[in-house]
């Protein structure tokens, strides 16, 4: 009898070719199953949630969704270049196919919600859910919004934006509530003295994590290789190169190297490290700013990530560094010389907790629920 007036809201969510896409999505995924849309007031009666996920072929979010317990779907999906190639032709009908594809999978199963925080895999899928009335939720994470958003936006019943000044871009559709973040990426001495353990790291030695990027960032990666005897006399690394990015032999003390951590792996070594060397990818960012974690942001050279960088340079919440001017040996110094600040790192931290808005789960799930029909 309990069942009888349970309604199933089906969320497809969609993203991909990166985990940046992603992890924001995830981050909702987990607030949403720790809720009862019977909380609702216009809603007297519990509901439960479905959720599916279409992504790209090859990307890394596949691995990703799956270990979250979602059903993947790949569809076909192109990239679109504001310059001339002969590419954009083969990727047009890439992105007619994915969207015929998407239209397909929706007739099918019949969501109550489509969203997406970005990815170019995105656009057909968001497009099709307009063609068939289905309400649409966009989040923006970067400061400088990507062609993909813009190609969406105007078919989103809402849009949520991770800084303040992203609300000029979207006018009255926006929302300012950050980005949302997994609670698992949360403080935890528990999480660290277990990561110190499962990764065998020495106790008395300071961590350094170095992240590539989901993708795998060569310039970060071989000032990683090329440093790595120095640093290995008073650090000890954890590298997370990206997929097929690790070329280097794994036999060296106080180095350790993985293409990729799932989310709760992730979350320990992050508790463990005593400095974050990252590329700016705000999913990760914002995971560093929920631990509070002193880093060195190395943005990809003329790209959005450049503006995501200096918002946190200009709250003195990382030190920024131009990839251009970045050599093994002064990478190698900076780093020491971190290490040895600890009253940098301590205001470092401090800053980088305070640098985003917190909360975004709770505020992005309050819009969901706004948004069934």
């Amino acid at each position: 009898m309990n069942n009888i007036n349970k309604k199933i809201y089906k969320i497809l969510l969609t993203g991909g070719g990166t985990g940046g896409s992603v992890a924001p999505l995830l981050a909702v995924v987990e607030e949403l199953k720790n809720q009862d849309v019977g909380r609702l007031e216009r809603r007297p009666t519990s509901g439960d949630f479905e959720f599916f996920w279409l992504g790209t072929k090859f990307g890394p979010e596949r691995e990703m969704v799956e270990k979250a317990g979602i059903k993947f779907k790949a569809i076909s999906g192109g990239k679109w270049r504001r310059y001339f190639s002969l590419k954009n032709l083969v990727d047009i009908i890439k992105i007619k196919l994915g969207f015929f594809q998407a239209l397909f999978i929706m007739l099918k199963s019949r969501p109550d919600l489509v969203m997406s925080a970005g990815s170019f895999i995105s656009v057909p899928v968001i497009w099709a859910a307009w063609l068939l009335g289905v309400p649409v939720l966009i989040h923006q994470q970067d400061i400088i919004p990507g062609l993909a958003n813009k190609l969406m936006a105007p078919f989103a019943k809402a849009i949520t934006v991770t800084f303040e000044k992203s609300l000029a871009d979207y006018g009255k559709k926006a929302v300012w509530i950050g980005n949302p973040t997994r609670k698992n990426f949360q403080f935890s001495l528990h999480k660290a003295g277990q990561a110190i353990f499962n990764f065998q790291l020495n106790a008395n030695l300071p961590v350094v994590l170095i992240v590539g990027g989901g993708t795998g960032a060569e310039a970060i990666n071989n000032l990683a290789f090329e440093s790595l005897d120095e640093f290995t006399k008073f650090c000890q690394i954890i590298h997370i190169t990206g997929k097929d990015k690790g070329v280097l032999n794994d036999n060296i003390a106080n180095y350790k190297k993985y293409e990729f951590l799932d989310a709760e792996k992730m979350a320990g070594v992050l508790n463990a490290a005593d400095l974050v060397v990252t590329r700016a990818g705000l999913g990760f960012l914002s995971e560093l700013s929920y631990l509070g974690k002193p880093s060195i942001i190395i943005p990809m050279p003329d790209s959005h990530q450049e503006a995501n960088a200096e918002f946190f340079k200009s709250k003195k919440a990382a030190i920024v560094v131009d990839q251009k001017y970045l050599t093994a040996e002064s990478f190698t110094h900076m780093i020491k010389d971190l290490l040895s600040d600890e009253k940098l790192r301590g205001r470092l931290a401090v800053n980088m907790k305070n640098a985003m808005k917190q909360g975004a789960s709770e505020e992005m799930v309050k819009i969901i629920k706004s948004l069934f029909k």
